[in-house]
């Protein structure tokens, strides 16, 4: 499936469920942007699982912006969960050199085990660097 699916199957939907760690595709990719402010004006129902981050607070803000969404609806639309108990929504991950020049790739969940997913530059060393942070939180050395 691609992305224009995906958009294709969204603009006739009347639900949408979303598990996302960051809003990205409904603040950052023009074409779900413009759909979604279509669709909330539609009355297409949008319910999203995201952690109760501090990024998630800062985008919440920027969704309410951008699509006239209230307090309340926020609270109807949104169930924010501990970051901890997000886990079970991210595909497994793998980061290779990430001391050095990291490259993040994961599998989409999908029946061709041939796909793969590689992370620009800026998200490979994000995740080097969660994975870091995660290890030294536990193993109190880096990895």
């Amino acid at each position: 499936m691609k992305l224009k699916d995906v958009i294709k199957m969204e603009d006739k939907a009347k639900e949408v469920w979303v598990i996302t760690p960051g809003l990205h595709y409904d603040l950052e990719n023009k074409n779900f942007t413009e759909l979604v402010s279509v669709n909330l004006g539609q009355k297409t129902k949008y319910r999203y699982i995201v952690p109760a981050s501090k990024e998630i607070k800062t985008n919440i803000e920027k969704y309410k912006k951008a699509f006239g969404v209230t307090e309340d609806e926020v609270k109807n639309m949104f169930c924010f969960i501990q970051e901890t108990d997000f886990m079970p929504f991210v595909n497994e991950l793998a980061i290779y050199n990430g001391s050095t020049t990291p490259v993040s790739v994961s599998t989409p969940p999908t029946e061709d085990p041939n796909e793969v997913i590689q992370y620009n530059e800026k998200t490979s060393k994000m995740h080097a660097k969660a994975f870091v942070d995660v290890w030294k939180k536990y193993k109190r050395t880096k990895p």
